[in-house]
């Protein structure tokens, strides 16, 4: 599947960006599409092609929500698993040792090699009440 880059969301964003460009006397030219807005037929196709670039992710969104929703009917839920992995493990009841050992949480997340808000999420796992 090629890779599609868009300069724009939806249908409104591109006529907000075409009458921004207008006003400014210039004219989109697309090379690849052989778009060119400065006659009336360019305008056409270049609408057209924004209708349908809108109308495929709204089906897409449509059929990820109807997936979703089927996977939840059947007991089946998406996303990460709860807890920590054994590395995650290791290094939270290490945050715990340090932590006991009165470090501050910037000093427990330089030695174990995790941010800040890391070792907190770690403690809270662990049990621990933080003081920091």
């Amino acid at each position: 599947m090629k890779d599609k880059h868009y300069i724009f969301r939806t249908t409104k964003e591109l006529i907000q960006l075409i009458e921004t460009l207008e006003n400014k006397k210039v004219h989109f030219v697309s090379i690849k599409d052989t778009i060119d807005t400065s006659s009336a037929q360019g305008r056409l196709f270049l609408n057209i092609f924004a209708s349908l670039a809108e109308f495929e992710r709204d089906i897409i969104r449509e059929r990820t929500r109807a997936g979703l929703a089927s996977a939840r009917a059947r007991g089946r839920t998406g996303g990460r698993k709860k807890g920590l992995s054994s590395d995650g493990l290791e290094k939270a009841e290490t945050a715990v040792m340090l932590y006991q050992q009165k470090k501050s949480a910037d000093e427990i997340a330089s030695i174990i090699g995790v941010g800040r808000a890391t070792v907190y999420r770690y403690l809270e796992a662990m049990g621990q009440k933080r003081n920091l």
